[in-house]
């Protein structure tokens, strides 16, 4: 896959999740695909991010320290209604059918289970990507 380096006009993601490895991961795999990317591992810092910076897409943990990745997709909805940015669940832990329909009812645009195949994420963020930047 080419590099692709981040420009100003690159769209801007904010990968949280309370694991260091699974942020450092998908931020590397978000930047080598011309992604700007925010790093952060709790609740309230996605929050204060998204108040200030207003990315295009959150993949988030549901089982994060502080405040969970349910609550983070409800305040990113109101904060940013009628045009909330993409938000993406990815969990480990919170997969059962109930835990889909509360992903839903937070907000969530998409769920996937970990360990989620970088490929979809690349793929569902496709329609963010600066051109010509997400291989097929």
């Amino acid at each position: 896959m080419p590099t692709h380096p981040e420009t100003k006009h690159s769209p801007h993601i904010v990968v949280a999740d309370d694991e260091p490895d699974t942020v450092k991961t998908l931020a590397e795999i978000f930047r080598h695909a011309g992604f700007k990317v925010t790093e952060a591992s709790k609740g309230p810092e996605v929050i204060a991010v998204a108040r200030t910076e207003r990315p295009d897409a959150l993949v988030l943990d549901i089982d994060m320290p502080g405040v969970s990745g349910y609550t983070v997709a409800r305040e990113i909805r109101q904060m940013f209604d009628p045009t909330p940015p993409l938000l993406i669940c990815i969990s480990g832990k919170w997969v059962g059918q109930t835990d889909k329909m509360l992903a839903d009812l937070a907000g969530f645009n998409h769920f996937l289970q970990k360990p989620c195949d970088p490929l979809v994420l690349l793929k569902l963020l496709e329609p963010l990507a600066p051109r010509g930047s997400v291989e097929r």
